[in-house]
This record gives structure tokens, C-alpha cells and sequence, in this order.
């Protein structure tokens, strides 16, 4: 699914490390911009202290809106411009996988790339073949398609700069891609943990070449944005994946250390305040669970309890064969987990919000794991906001929770805010509000604070979204199913 959640200018001070000054995007210059998905290292906070409106719809306080075709990425802003994607054409079988930039004031276009897709591969809805969210450093707009990889474009003209054609991603369940490319220095780091082949890699920003890629033969499916922590004077590249939250050394992609308390499926990404990342998970089943009960729920279609080679992926037939150690055709009880999962990492499923220090070397669980939460709160898509000192999670039901930040201790629990239904999009926050967008269209407006304040209950956008909102130069970014809306004040 997308953390459409689904997965990515990164935020921190210049910290040189090993030759490499890791930095983040967001100079006191650019304060206004949101360069790649969830904005400044993926949080989904505002660093501008410009006013955002609280009542706004798909027809008050809109500034701008556009067209864009199917999709559920998240708009990008730098420089005055905003880069949006779409697929037209038909969205099961193939079409055109079409970039779009915009003067971010007044929606006018000044380019747009069109790129036939070829044969798409099946996905499962609400995700859309069009969601990954781009990144831009200004100069260069880095955009992501399964079939057709990894593209930069001239931020001016559109024009390619450098692609990198990515082998397809392949998911057991057919989830499909969803992941997003982020910004440190001048690197473009891109994460895709399938069921397959996951890994994650650093690219040259200017030449597409690549600096470092590292396997990641240890994870499942998810789609977990890499953030950037700095802890004891180092800076880190941190990823969430099934089991493992792991940290990297960004100038060459060494592994520094992991943290063992994730769950099998992570499809939400961390947030970092300080030394200290967030992450709330919601992996289906409970610790015991590991693939075989889904596997069989979706992919056993004569429901005999167990799974045939025809039954699987062609893509998976060696890892089929590899677990099948009686070699009668069929996987059954431990051989379907042993032949997708690795035998190293057998975690199951559960619910956790938790905090992590960054740092540290090797196995920090034992170490760096501040505090723990296993309740209701978390939701499997949506990722979590965390602002002055609160941490803050929506999920399915509109049911919204916070937690103290240093202890894990519960401000408000499983509160309606009003809007009931599906939550894919991530909260958002600026100006001391939060915004909660619900796949139905309606966004609700919070006042940051210890205590369930509304500002507004129900803006209603006209479309369903599952993109997380964007935030620049007093604006909000909403990318809607089938277009993108811009609200403002209207000053």
C-alpha cells in the first residue's frame, strides 16, 4: 500500500563526517521550501512561520488547481516552483507517466514530461502506479517510476539529466511500488525494500552515478522513507525494515547499527527530533504470525492449505524451489515462511509506537531502545507527526492518539476527530496547527497542544486523497486522486 503513505531536504546542522558534510537541504534560505516527501527529513513540520489557513474546501481559499491525472504522490516545492506527478491513459494495463512543474504562487505551467509507461505491472488499490514522491534540490527534480526508474530532470526545462533504469520492484502480494527518493548533500538516496530484491542506494545528485548500493536481503515488502539522525556528533542515514531499524554511514553505505524491535511489515516511515526517532507500526496478526497466514489468505486460490508453484509470482519460482526441501511442488506449514523469509529475521506481526536513540555500533537494542508502546494507537499506512515534544498518530476510524515524546506516556488515547474512514495520508503540521487528511477528502484542523483541540472539522477538498499534504510559502498542497489543490489564505 502507499504510505502513500507508501516513501521522502533533509533537516540538521552541517555535520562533517569521513569527507562528506551532511547537511540538510533546508537553509535558512529555503525555510519555505518542501523538496521531497513529508518535507525537511520527512516530518511532515513546517520550518516556516508563515500564517496556513484553517477553513479552506475545493472551492474556498483555493489559490490554484490543476488537472494532474491518477495519482497519490505528494507535490514537491522549491524555488517558487511545485513538481507534481500523474499516470493518464489506462492505469491498469499502461499509459503515460506525465511531470508536472508549476509557478507554486499561481499554478501557471512551465513544463511537463510525458513518458510512456510500457506494461504495468498489477497493483493492488488504493495504491497508484504514480506514487512516488519526487525530490528537488532546485536544480534537478528527481522522479521515480517502476517500469521506467529512476529519471532527474532540469528543474528550468524538464529536460533529462540522468536516469537510472531500476529493475521493476516484486512484491508477493502485489502491493506494488510506492517508494520515493530523498536529499543529503549531494546525493539522491533511494530505498525500495521488496519481497525480492530490497535495497537501498546513494546516486551521484549531478551525474546519476552511483557513489554506493547495499542488499538488503533481510526485508520484506515496506515502504519506510530514509531519515537522516545525527547522535554523538555523527550523522546517520536511518531505515526502518521489517524487524530492523538500521542506521548507515552516508558517505560509503556502511551498516553502523541496528535496532531488532520492528515488525514484519513496515509500511510507515520514522520521524527524528534531536538524537531521537519515532516510529509507529501496525503489522496485521501477532508476533507469531509471519508470512504463511497471508500468503495463504490471498495467494492459496483452491484454498487446500498450501501453495502450489503456479500459485506464486513467477518472479519468486527460485525462492519457490529453494523452500520447497521435500520437492513434491507444493509449500506447506514452515516451508512457506522459511522459503520468503529470511530465517535470520523471522519477526511477526503486532503494534508498536516507539522510540530509538540514534548512534551507537552494531546491536543497540539493548541500549537505545527509550521506550516501547504496544496498544491500539498505530496505524499500518499512516506515518507519525512529532512536534513539540508530542507525538502524534491517526489511523483508520479517525481515531487520533498522542504521546509524551520523552516517555512514551499517553496524552489523549483513540479520540474521534470527526471523520470516519480510511487515513492513507501522514499529518502534517505548520503555523501551530495539524492537519489530518482523510482518504475521503475531508482534512481536519488541530491545534498543536496537549489537549483535543479542533480548529476545523471537516474541510471538504471534493476528491479523495491519499497523498500527504504539502507545505510552502503559506500554502497548502493538497494532491487529490485526480489533481492537486492549492489553498492559502487568499491575501
Amino acid at each position: 500500500m502507499p504510505r502513500p503513505d507508501h516513501l521522502m531536504t533533509l533537516l540538521g546542522t552541517a555535520v562533517l563526517y569521513l569527507g562528506i558534510g551532511v547537511t540538510s537541504l533546508a537553509t535558512a534560505g529555503e525555510a519555505d521550501d518542501w523538496r521531497q516527501f513529508r518535507g525537511p527529513n520527512c516530518s511532515g513540520v513546517s520550518q516556516s512561520d508563515l500564517p496556513l489557513p484553517t477553513h479552506f474546501s475545493a472551492t474556498e481559499n483555493v489559490l490554484w488547481t490543476h488537472e494532474l491525472g491518477d495519482g497519490v504522490a505528494s507535490a514537491v516545492i522549491a524555488d517558487g516552483r511545485c513538481y507534481c506527478t500523474g499516470l493518464l491513459g489506462d492505469t491498469e494495463t499502461e499509459g503515460t507517466f506525465v511531470v508536472y512543474c508549476f509557478d507554486a504562487a499561481t499554478g501557471k505551467p512551465h513544463w511537463q514530461r510525458e513518458f510512456p509507461t510500457g506494461d504495468l505491472p498489477r497493483i493492488t488499490r488504493p495504491n497508484s502506479h504514480a506514487s512516488s514522491t519526487p525530490a528537488t534540490d532546485g536544480e534537478r527534480v528527481y522522479v521515480y517510476f517502476s517500469t521506467l526508474g529512476l529519471k532527474a530532470l532540469d528543474c528550468q526545462t524538464g529536460e533529462d539529466v540522468w536516469e537510472d533504469a531500476i529493475e521493476p520492484p516484486n512484491f508477493l502480494l502485489g502491493w506494488g511500488a510506492a517508494a520515493s527518493p530523498v536529499l543529503v548533500d549531494d546525493l539522491v538516496i533511494f530505498a525500495q525494500d521488496d519481497d525480492l530484491n530490497p535495497f537501498i542506494a546513494a546516486y551521484e545528485a549531478k551525474t546519476g552515478s552511483v557513489r554506493w548500493r547495499k542488499e538488503r536481503p533481510e526485508m520484506l515488502g515496506g515502504y519506510a522513507a530514509p531519515v537522516l539522525c545525527t547522535a554523538d556528533g555523527r550523522t546517520d542515514i536511518v531505515l526502518a525494515g521489517s524487524g530492523k531499524l538500521k542506521g548507515y554511514r552516508p558517505s560509503d553505505g556502511k551498516e553502523l547499527w541496528n535496532c531488532n524491535t520492528m515488525l514484519r511489515t513496515v509500511m510507515t516511515s520514522p520521524v527524528v527530533v534531536d538524537d531521537s526517532i519515532f516510529i509507529s507500526i501496525q503489522s496485521y496478526g501477532d508476533t507469531d504470525r509471519h508470512l504463511k497466514p497471508a500468503l495463504l489468505q490471498w495467494k492459496d486460490t483452491d484454498q487446500d492449505g498450501k501453495l502450489s508453484r503456479e500459485e506464486v509470482p513467477k518472479p519468486f519460482w527460485k525462492k519457490f524451489d529453494k523452500g520447497d526441501k521435500n520437492k513434491d511442488q507444493f509449500l506447506v506449514d514452515t516451508e512457506i515462511d522459511a522459503a520468503f523469509q529470511s530465517p535470520d529475521n523471522m519477526v511477526g506481526g503486532g503494534r508498536t509506537i516507539q522510540s530509538v536513540r540514534g548512534g551507537g555500533t552494531g546491536d543497540v537494542t539493548e541500549t537505545h531502545l527509550q521506550w516501547n508502546l504496544d496498544n491500539r494507537s498505530p496505524s499500518n499506512l499512516s506515518s507519525p507527526l512529532a512536534v513539540d515534544g508530542r507525538v502524534y498518530v491517526v489511523k483508520k476510524g479517525g481515531l487520533s492518539s498522542c504521546f509524551n515524546a520523552d516517555d512514551g506516556s499517553t496524552v489523549w488515547k483513540l479520540k474521534r476527530v470527526h471523520n470516519f474512514g480510511e487515513y492513507y495520508a501522514s499529518p502534517v503540521y505548520g503555523d501551530g496547527k495539524i492537519y489530518l487528511t482523510g482518504e475521503n477528502g475531508l482534512v481536519a484542523v488541530l491545534a498543536a497542544g496537549p489537549k483535543l483541540k479542533f480548529l476545523a472539522k471537516k474541510n471538504d477538498m471534493g476528491d479523495s486523497i491519499l497523498a500527504t499534504p504539502s507545505i510552502a510559502d503559506g500554502k497548502l498542497f493538497f494532491r487529490t486522486r485526480n489533481g492537486i489543490v492549492v489553498v492559502g489564505n487568499g491575501e
